[in-house]
Order: C-alpha cells, then structure tokens, then sequence
C-alpha cells in the first residue's frame, strides 16, 4: 500500500470508529514519550483514537501508523505527513512499535528533536508493553490502560449521579456492580461484541501461546497451564508456587521451582495476575511472605472456573479499582495477616499506612464476621493506620470504624 494513502485512509477510519470514553489524564509534553501499556484486548489502541477525537485534532496535526499493517521508517513519518498537509504533526501515534526493528533508534532520534508529542504502544505477544517504557526509562511516562474502570461503565450506561441517590438509582447501580463483577470489564465484553465464555478461552489461550510460549520459549506447556489454573483458582487467595511444583511432582512432571517462579513472573509481565505481598515494615520478609492472587479482571475467574462466589468477585472488583485508580501492587498496596486474621487491602503513603480496607459480602453489621474485625484493629494496631475501612454490599454505619456500601465507595462517596 501506497505509504501516503495509508496515512489519509487511516485517519478516515478512526472518524468512523465509534470510541468510549476513557478518565485516564494523560500528559502532553514534548520532554517525554508517551507509553501505553496494560494487558492485551484492554483497549490501548482505542485509547489513541479516543486521545485523538476528545482533543480534536485535525488531519494535519497528527500522524497514526500502526506498524503491523504498513512498512515504514518511523523516522520518514513527518516528512511523509509534510509531502501531504504541507506542515509537520505536532502529535505522533505509533502502535505496535514492536515490528520496527531496531526501533529504539528512530524513537530516541524523534525524542531529541523536543517537536513531537509522541505516543508508543506495543503488543504482548512480540515484546511486553510495560518493556517500551523499560527501555526508554528516564524518557518516558507509562500510562497503564486496564479494562474500563466503573465511572467508565457508568458513562457507557449512560447513568447520571446527582448529589442525592435515589432509590431507583441506587438499585440500578447495584444491578451494574452485580453484572459487572461477574461477567469482567473487558470492553469487548461491555460493549456485548463477544460471548464471555468464549472471549476467556481465546485470552488465555493467547496469553499461554503467544504472551509466554513464543516469547520466553515454554517448553512445558502442560507445567505452564496447570500453573495457570493454579493461580486463576486461587483468585484472591493466598498462592503457593511451592504447592504447584509438589502438585506436578505428584503427577510425575519434572520441572525445577525456579521455572515456575518464572512462570509467576511472566504472568504478571503480561498483566494477567498480580501477585500481592503481606506488607511488613521489614522490606525482606515482604519479599518472602506468601503472595495472594488476583486476576485482572473477575471474569477471566468466573468463566474459565466457572463458580461465582460473591465475597471474592467482590473482593477482586475493589482491588482492580483500586490498581484503576494508581495504586501499585507491592509498592503502595499490600495486604496484611496475622494469628488474629486477614485484612484484604493495605495503602501506604511513603512508608506510612494510610488506610486498612476489609471487603465483606454483607448487608448488616450483624453479618459481618467478628474475626474480620478483630483483624482490622490488630493490623490498624500493629501498623500505626488511623483510619479502619470496611467495604460492605448494602451495610453502612459511622464510628471508629467507616462501613460503606460497595457502591458508595465505588462513586468515592464517604
């Protein structure tokens, strides 16, 4: 294809394309590039044409190449774009930077010029997203796009909040929440453009066989799935990668704990598990502490298990907000356990503890475990955190202790 008709049909296209809205602020600044990272069919390049139609940018302020469907210099791109509109872009899209080889050198070079807001995204499957803004460290600033957050849903669903919630309101907002924290925020699965069912299957067997088989070289496919199950089960519960390497040693498979130990690093490289540490002033026995695994996104658990179980896909929406939101699992979030109990979620300001979170399937204060309790005042106790949250379907009550129901918080209602 003729490289300048490329530039003018693609911009045809993304006037035609139909773009969510997307809170996630971005920075515009000609000191750094632009990286868009996140796991795979979360929207990264919709996220582009969204930047693009929300800023208004005309034909002759930007150039969009998608480099798995065109060969091109990335550095030819502006003059490319001058021979057409008779001025340089000002903004400069570049997706799937990957299939550039050598790409770094034309980026660095695009870089020095300090004339372009750039934008670079890449796909798992070749090299890992967040990699972009590894390579380019010190030059970049990452912007990680996750599955839509619920105050995207609620744009989507054209659901209004005034300062008042009415009853009705406040009963569609609860059937959203009970549908969404079943069936994922995926877009594909928002937008009803795939069957649930099948849009799982297919995303994990593309992370399995593209994500970490092609990339890393896996041999040990079936090690890799079991691993994989393993982890999609225990969905906000504590994981041992030592109790999977003595399950495959059970079966006769013979496989080293170093390799699954990278197996649970690859998953988290690819964006579809994270593996969150019990926070400890000691950053050592954070490093050792058993990890507790939370998916992505709920529905990857509810239809490749196939169970739904309401306290834990309530537990996995709040952390997935909470990533949605800017916290870093292991550098600002955590979670914390003692003989007393578990509590589901620590914030850490610096080093200071901010907020302790317990998340409860409940709709009175009467059936909110005791144990949950306990645990949140000996953690609130032993970590020196002032302020003691318990996230509640339907219960809400003020004191020492703030119950909030899940929609309340979900709006950042206190």
């Amino acid at each position: 294809m003729d490289v300048k008709r490329y530039f003018v049909d693609r911009k045809e296209e993304i006037r035609g394309i139909d773009v969510k809205d997307r809170l996630v602020k971005i920075d515009e600044n000609v000191n750094f590039i632009n990286s868009i990272v996140g796991p795979r069919r979360a929207g990264k390049s919709y996220f582009l044409y969204h930047f693009i139609k929300t800023h208004n940018l005309r034909d002759e302020n930007y150039a969009f190449v998608n480099f798995a469907e065109i060969d091109v210099d990335p550095l030819e791109v502006p003059h490319l774009h001058n021979e057409i509109y008779g001025k340089f872009p000002r903004y400069l899209f570049f997706d799937e930077i990957q299939e550039v080889e050598n790409w770094k050198k034309p980026i660095y070079a695009l870089y020095e010029k300090k004339r372009y807001i750039m934008f670079i995204t890449g796909s798992n499957s070749r090299f890992l997203s967040r990699e972009i803004a590894t390579e380019l460290r010190g030059r970049t600033k990452t912007t990680s796009i996750y599955p839509f957050s619920f105050a995207e849903i609620l744009k989507i669903e054209n659901v209004k909040i005034d300062n008042i919630v009415s009853s009705y309101t406040e009963s569609k907002l609860k059937h959203i929440i009970s549908e969404r924290m079943k069936k994922g925020f995926f877009p594909d699965i928002v937008l009803r453009n795939i069957v649930p069912s099948a849009f799982f299957a297919e995303y994990i067997d593309l992370v399995i066989h593209k994500d970490i088989e092609e990339r890393y070289g896996v041999r040990n496919r079936a090690a890799l799935e079991l691993f994989i199950r393993s982890a999609i089960a225990s969905h906000t519960k504590q994981f041992s990668t030592n109790k999977v390497y003595n399950t495959l040693k059970s079966r006769g498979v013979k496989i080293g704990k170093d390799t699954l130990y990278n197996f649970q690093r690859y998953l988290e490289d690819v964006f579809l598990c994270f593996f969150l540490r019990k926070y400890d002033f000691s950053y050592r026995k954070m490093e050792l502490s058993v990890p507790k695994s939370f998916l992505v996104d709920n529905g990857l658990y509810t239809y490749i298990e196939r169970r739904e179980d309401a306290g834990k896909l309530m537990e996995g929406l709040v952390f997935s907000e909470l990533v949605k939101r800017g916290y870093m699992p292991n550098r600002n979030l955590f979670y914390f356990n003692d003989r007393i109990g578990e509590v589901d979620f620590v914030l850490v300001n610096n080093t200071k503890v901010e907020e302790c979170i317990q998340v409860t399937y409940a709709s009175g204060k009467d059936e909110i475990d005791r144990r949950e309790i306990r645990a949140l005042g000996k953690a609130v106790e032993e970590l020196g955190c002032k302020r003691k949250t318990v996230i509640t379907w339907d219960y809400e009550g003020e004191g020492e202790i703030n119950y909030i129901p899940l929609w309340k918080w979900l709006l950042g209602i206190e």
